[in-house]
């Protein structure tokens, strides 16, 4: 799936909200991947529903997927958590999500 079709369908406007962010804070373009891998993963478990209407519980429950059903390492947890961080706070300019998750 192409991310920036993703970030369209899921709120119009958002693939270039994520670029202008990615410009300001000036990020490596292999966060930039990583980051755009996480965010597309979590709008897809949402069924690429807009991001401004998810919760932080949305994000939790992301998370706890993430660890629990798919076993990720914390590595690949916390980038995943992240990534999330940076959709909220930087592209959608909302507070922080602090979805902060304890190994099982």
């Amino acid at each position: 799936m192409d991310t920036a079709i993703a970030l369209e369908e899921s709120q119009p406007g958002l693939s270039m909200e994520l670029d202008q962010a990615v410009r300001e804070e000036q990020l490596s373009s292999r966060t930039v991947q990583t980051y755009r891998h996480w965010i597309l993963q979590y709008l897809a478990y949402y069924d690429l529903k807009n991001p401004s209407y998810l919760s932080d519980q949305n994000v939790k429950d992301f998370l706890k997927y993430l660890m629990k059903r798919l076993s990720l390492s914390r590595a690949k947890l916390n980038q995943a958590r992240e990534a999330l961080i940076f959709l909220y706070e930087k592209v959608l300019r909302k507070p922080a999500v602090t979805a902060e998750l304890k190994p099982a």
